[in-house]
């Protein structure tokens, strides 16, 4: 458990962090996202004791990370935006040196095997870590996270320059770790904290921002409670029974679509939820449903909301039209061109 207790950093006048207080439970995993310059990284850097607060407290396990910090950091492994690897050793060489530097007390050969076998690198581990690919190497970093087994893991940027294939397998490592530690992870891929996290800090300008669920940010940042439905039949009958339904405030059907199906798109009222009494509709009228979605927003849209205070998406942007014209119109403008150009000319 991490309990975050005002803390605050000034780095000479300039405030970093500004008095930001915040719990991580045992076996949960926190998504801590924040703009570049918002002081992310500074918390990260306290959390971890790499640097130290200004005022406030961090606690670890109940243990204060200032007063005893050898104690706390026994229980947490982190893994830098930069892993701190050794190029020259092999991979084996430098989890051992690891080993002996957190002064680990479990079977030694038993638990790096392990943590080989988790990261996926024990086909390399006799390999010098500068020949390996950078995938291989953030493998590394998080293997050295995890030598001592700590109860709590701090990731900087886990995924940060890896290719598509390598992010999901860090992804998947880092679900199979949430079901065994606590989980701090920082990343600018906002769609992997959102695939991974149960709940998101958002820090800006130094200040907490947001602290909840993805789903209950997206309630509070959200002012439509909308869902869009894909459904045969006939559609004035489909948008007179929808009309119907209590809650709805609203419903309007999109173009139609293969097999005779149309979208609605429905609008509720505020906290209404129509899904089982839509269900008994299309169960009432024979019709089948092909699709059904609630309009949510993702997890960058609650982020740009609340760090830039508006929601870019639905930015009103004027768009420049481009009109096609026939090679008679194009004949025309050119003579209407010349035209003007030779009386211009004859005023001169």
């Amino acid at each position: 458990m991490i309990e975050v207790k005002n803390l605050t950093k000034y780095y000479g006048d300039h405030l970093a962090v500004d008095n930001i207080s915040f719990t991580v439970e045992d076996g949960e995993i926190l998504g801590f996202l924040g703009p570049n310059g918002a002081g992310k990284s500074t918390t990260m850097n306290m959390l971890t004791g790499y640097i130290s607060s200004s005022s406030g407290q961090v606690l670890i396990n109940g243990i204060d990370i200032l007063e005893d910090p050898i104690k706390a950091k026994a229980n947490i492994g982190y893994l830098p935006e930069l892993p701190p690897l050794y190029q020259d050793m092999t991979v084996m060489g430098y989890l051992n040196f690891v080993y002996d530097l957190k002064k680990c007390k479990l079977p030694r050969k038993a638990h790096l095997t392990e943590i080989c076998n988790l990261c996926k690198i024990s086909d390399v581990s006799g390999r010098i870590i500068r020949k390996l690919s950078k995938g291989y190497r953030q493998r590394v970093g998080m293997a050295q996270a995890l030598v001592g087994n700590p109860p709590i893991l701090i990731l900087d940027e886990p995924t940060v320059g890896l290719d598509p294939k390598q992010i999901i397998e860090i992804r998947n490592l880092v679900k199979k770790l949430g079901k065994r530690h606590t989980l701090i992870l920082s990343s600018h891929i906002l769609s992997e904290i959102q695939a991974v996290c149960d709940r998101v800090i958002i820090i800006n300008k130094g200040k907490m921002a947001a602290d909840d669920t993805l789903d209950n940010l997206t309630k509070s940042v959200s002012n439509i409670n909308r869902m869009t439905v894909r459904l045969d039949g006939k559609r004035e009958d489909v948008l007179g029974a929808i009309r119907k339904i209590p809650g709805v405030k609203s419903v309007r059907a999109d173009m139609e679509r293969s097999g005779g199906t149309f979208d609605y798109e429905i609008v509720m009222e505020d906290g209404a939820d129509i899904t089982v009494m839509l269900n008994d509709m299309c169960r009432d009228m024979g019709l089948s449903i092909y699709r059904m979605a609630n309009d949510e927003m993702t997890l960058e849209d609650i982020f740009m909301r609340i760090t830039m205070g508006e929601d870019m998406t639905k930015e009103n942007k004027s768009v420049p039209v481009i009109k096609l014209i026939t090679p008679e119109e194009q004949k025309a403008a050119k003579e209407t061109a010349q035209e003007a150009a030779e009386n211009k000319g004859g005023e001169e």
